[in-house]
């Protein structure tokens, strides 16, 4: 696995609340052709996610299509147990699957200069 792509996360990191994995562009493109899987596209730059909210139905699969713009930026969504560094021009994809409703912060977690620490979003799962 190439340095740029380790992970804190493991791809079969399993919580009460879903599953999360990290998936190569191949499989990104399979996922891509399924319309059970919605890929939404996150980018990261100083202070702020795009989106900053995302919604997803309780046995909904997405896939996050991750990237930073200007930095190395983390990703950290901790109700999912997932955490990862963005690095610019990297993309990086996680699959999700909820099975939980609820209200989900995820934040920036790499430094990255006044107004780091407003950095943040929701991952909105509803019923």
């Amino acid at each position: 696995m190439k340095a740029s792509r380790r992970l804190f996360c493991t791809s079969a990191a399993v919580t009460l609340l879903g599953a999360a994995s990290v998936m190569t562009d191949s499989q990104l493109a399979h996922a891509q052709g399924q319309s059970r899987k919605r890929v939404i596209p996150v980018k990261a730059q100083k202070f702020l996610f795009l989106p900053n909210r995302i919604e997803a139905k309780v046995g909904e699969t997405i896939v996050l299509a991750l990237t930073a713009l200007d930095f190395t930026h983390g990703f950290n969504l901790p109700d999912f147990n997932l955490r990862m560094d963005l690095v610019p021009g990297k993309v990086i994809n996680v699959e999700l699957k909820p099975d939980k409703p609820g209200t989900y912060e995820f934040l920036c977690d790499n430094f990255c200069g006044d107004g780091h620490e407003g950095m943040s979003g929701k991952l909105v799962v509803i019923a």
